[in-house]
């Protein structure tokens, strides 16, 4: 569909357009008050994304009328100097700019700092005290949200100091209390699981909620609704119409100073674990029974346990890796992966990851998905194409003319919106074929920029509602489908790398999966 074919806008009595796609929402404001607490207040994630979804909550009228927002770090900051440093952040990471003073002074008057060292109790106490006071004071009403922003490492070490010091869920009986674990949950199989027995041990699988900043953006929320609020698709979405799935989430940036993290992760860990498995999910997931988001994680849950195991001497068959040489990106000149700082100069890390899984279900036998993943490549592009058959008896078209099968291309970023593939004949008298594009693009059909995906999230952890985010059975199975891969690559030196220049297609190996990859 083509912005043409949005319907046309109507004008109220008081002259404001209205677009119609968007006429008759109900607010969503959240109407439980809450403390919001961020562990890691002075890091990268939160005064890029996390506190700039917090503000544009307010901006927009969905956090509750009641709220507080308290920074836990180590950095030396008073509740008035910590304010100072939100406003400066805010002005240059928030999409609406610098925050003015109406609103920012009743925001700024609801954040608090408290400067804590992890391993001491005596900081936790404070946090409690924090909280107590703010109950009263700011009719939060014990409703607690805990956000770990931190490396991974002290993740155990805040949870057992929140229980020891009682802010765990089993001793605070007054209001509700959740959890927020940022990714990656665990660096393998055998971590993930310590990781969880630590959590388990103070917060029951209810209230935690495993961040995947994915699942929060717009187009991937509107996979289901595209398969379940329209006929055309439901019929023909299985191994009878459908040839085979592409999932790609392709970057054109490099480490960005993150050598450090990236060379002790990879592709595999870092995109394919969580991100590109959960798009497979929400692809091949059967009706769930009703909308509710235990309902909808079951269903993701049985296509996790329905992917087909990879034997490790079968890996080279059905996965294929690379890491990135100097190259040109827009034109510019961009150095090799093992040159980055904080890059292991003979470094044997994936940067790019490729794998070929089957779902082994009556929906879906017989049909491979094609994920890929990776840095340096020719375009930032993440996207869901799925291929149909082609069609079994040709009738039409001129000889000479190739007769493409239908493809329906769901693109996450950045250009959000649905795209439709298929064979139209060429105005004039021959007969003959070509394929063209149905395009629907969000921005332009809801007038409208979609939120990031951080801001639906919070709102969402903050509303209890665990649709969007990835429970613990999930978790373990898609490390357990990833680890074949990962012990056969960390255990066996590439002996190719760097096997691909920096804006390519990535490495020709990964044409043995499938020559029909999606050019980038």
């Amino acid at each position: 569909m083509s912005e043409s074919a949005t319907a046309t806008a109507a004008v109220t009595t008081d002259g404001a357009v209205v677009n119609p796609l968007r006429a008759g929402l109900q607010t969503d404001r959240i109407s439980d008050p809450c403390s919001l607490v961020f562990f890691g207040a002075s890091g990268d994630l939160f005064k890029r994304m996390l506190l700039p979804a917090v503000y544009a909550l307010r901006l927009r009228g969905i956090l509750p009328h009641d709220f507080s927002l308290i920074g836990f770090s180590r950095s030396a900051y008073t509740d008035e100097t910590f304010r100072e440093y939100c406003k400066t952040q805010l002005t240059a990471f928030s999409p609406s700019g610098a925050p003015q003073d109406a609103v920012w002074n009743d925001f700024a008057s609801r954040i608090f700092y408290i400067c804590a060292d992890f391993t001491d109790r005596r900081h936790f106490d404070d946090l409690r005290k924090r909280l107590e006071v703010n109950d009263q004071a700011l009719g939060t009403r014990g409703n607690r949200l805990f956000y770990l922003s931190t490396p991974p490492a002290v993740f155990p070490q805040i949870v057992t100091q929140l229980r020891d010091a009682g802010l765990d869920p089993r001793s605070h009986t007054t209001g509700w209390t959740r959890l927020i674990v940022e990714k990656p949950f665990g660096t393998d199989l055998e971590s993930a699981r310590a990781l969880q027995r630590e959590i388990e041990h103070v917060f029951n699988e209810p209230q935690v909620y495993r961040i995947d900043h994915y699942l929060g953006k717009e187009t991937v929320q509107d996979i289901l609704a595209l398969r379940f609020a329209n006929v055309i698709f439901e019929p023909i979405w299985n191994r009878t119409y459908i040839d085979s799935v592409q999932i790609t989430s392709a970057e054109s940036i490099g480490v960005e100073g993150r050598g450090g993290y990236y060379d002790n992760a990879g592709a595999l860990r870092d995109m394919i674990q969580n991100h590109v498995l959960n798009l497979l999910a929400l692809v091949a997931m059967e009706p769930p029974a009703n909308d509710g988001g235990e309902a909808i994680r079951n269903e993701k849950y049985k296509v996790f346990s329905a992917i087909r195991p990879i034997a490790k001497d079968d890996v080279g068959n059905c996965a294929v890796r690379g890491q990135y040489g100097a190259g040109t990106i827009s034109g510019a000149a961009v150095p090799g992966y093992r040159d980055e700082p904080d890059v292991a100069s003979d470094s044997n890390t994936e940067t790019f990851a490729a794998l070929r899984l089957f779902v082994d279900s009556w929906r879906w036998a017989g049909v491979p998905f094609y994920l890929r993943s990776g840095k340096r490549l020719a375009r930032k592009m993440s996207e869901i194409a799925v291929t149909f058959k082609p069609i079994p008896h040709r009738l039409y078209g001129e000889k000479t003319d190739a007769i493409d099968p239908n493809m329906l291309i769901v693109k996450i970023q950045p250009d959000e919106g649905i795209s439709l593939r298929f064979e139209a004949k060429v105005p004039g008298p021959k007969s003959h074929i070509r394929s063209v594009f149905m395009d629907f693009n969000y921005g332009s059909g809801f007038s409208v920029q979609s939120p990031p995906a951080y801001e639906r999230l919070i709102a969402d952890a903050m509303r209890g509602d665990p649709t969007l985010f990835t429970r613990w059975d999930a978790v373990e199975l898609a490390w357990e489908i990833v680890t074949p891969m990962l012990d056969v690559w960390e255990n066996g030196r590439a002996t190719g790398f760097p096997n691909y220049p920096a804006g390519s297609q990535g490495p020709d190996a990964a044409r043995m999966l499938t020559p029909d990859w999606r050019l980038l």
